[in-house]
């Protein structure tokens, strides 16, 4: 079949949908900010079907979600009062000898990629081609699937209904301190202020006993981890914004979604460390509807950067066949929403 030839009228009608589907999902964020609901701190447990506390997975194939779907999936679970973190599309519950109960609906996750259009012989249009990287003409775009909770599917496997057991509450987790110490960073305790320093390369963090409530010890500890993944020599981000800024209200906002990320990942539960920041977060996302994407992808990062030392140390805690905990489906890369179009 030969390539189908793109005008330039057709090319700016097929990049408005992706423009509308940052423009839909971040408006759903921002609503949901105003109202006082963090998307990266549900609130886990509440109800009477409450949630499996981790990162949303895919049923059929086993990964993890990233980035913005991550987001996207914890508002659906807890608007829709799901249970289970496991979801799939329409087609794989069919492969799946199951189906999508009739009547329900699902939710939009999206997929990032670019491609590298090429001239036609006669240097009339445009040819989409394959995909590519590194080249400046690489045009991202943005698909969107479908994809439903388990619990509104029937006939499904008994994998595909299957959670991870909760760990016991307790005010010393073991995963948790076993994944800091992996990491090799230079934490010191003491004081009364958590903070990472850049120029020092180190994550000050007070005392656990110092915390009124001591698990928050863990969610401020990887919300400075999440700022120490972005040194220079890891993933260098840009951390060089000043208090207030909107630069500095980025990297917050990238270390607050890293902290939920890997809190989730080791089950426990994620808050909001940082809601003072709420104000310079909302300046951010509305002024900018990519944003909220640019900080998920990022966390995603930093979180599979972090956890990765868990994997590395402690291989026996993970099955042969599981992934890591925020691997990177098809259908949930965002690397290319860090380009503009």
């Amino acid at each position: 079949m030969a390539n189908k030839v793109l005008t330039t009228s057709s090319r700016k009608s097929a990049q408005r949908p992706r423009a509308s589907l940052y423009d839909d999902i971040t408006a759903r964020i921002i609503a949901d900010l105003e109202a006082g609901t963090f998307p990266w701190a549900q609130p886990w447990g509440a109800g009477p079907h409450a949630a499996a506390l981790g990162l949303p997975r895919n049923a059929a194939t086993g990964k993890h979600y990233s980035g913005i779907n991550v987001l996207i999936l914890w508002g659906q679970l807890f608007d829709g009062g799901f249970a289970s973190q496991n979801w799939l599309t329409f087609r794989q519950a069919l492969s799946l000898g199951g189906a999508v109960r009739k009547g329900q609906h699902g939710v939009t996750v999206c997929y990032a990629d670019r491609f590298i259009p090429k001239r036609d012989a006669a240097g009339t249009g445009i040819v989409a081609s394959g995909q590519g990287e590194g080249d400046a003409e690489a045009v991202p775009f943005l698909r969107r699937y479908t994809v439903f909770n388990v619990e509104q599917c029937d006939n499904l496997p008994e994998h595909c209904l299957a959670t991870a057991p909760a760990l016991p509450a307790r005010e010393i987790v073991p995963q948790a301190e076993a994944l800091a110490k992996a990491t090799g960073a230079d934490i010191r305790t003491g004081g009364a202020h958590a903070f990472y320093r850049p120029s020092e390369d180190a994550v000050h963090i007070p005392p656990q006993p110092a915390f009124f409530d001591q698990i928050n010890y863990y969610r401020t500890l990887f919300h400075e981890l999440g700022h120490w993944t972005g040194h220079k020599t890891r993933l260098d981000r840009d951390q060089a914004g000043s208090f207030g800024s909107k630069r500095y209200a980025n990297e917050e906002l990238v270390a607050e979604i890293t902290a939920a990320f890997v809190s989730a990942a080791l089950a426990i539960q994620p808050t909001v460390r940082h809601a003072d920041y709420l104000a310079n977060w909302l300046e951010v996302l509305r002024s900018d509807s990519r944003a909220i994407f640019r900080a998920a992808s990022k966390a995603s990062k930093a979180a599979d950067f972090l956890l990765a030392f868990r994997e590395a140390s402690q291989p026996s805690m993970r099955g042969e066949e599981e992934t890591p905990a925020t691997d990177r489906l098809a259908a949930t890369s965002l690397e290319a929403s860090d380009a503009g179009p």
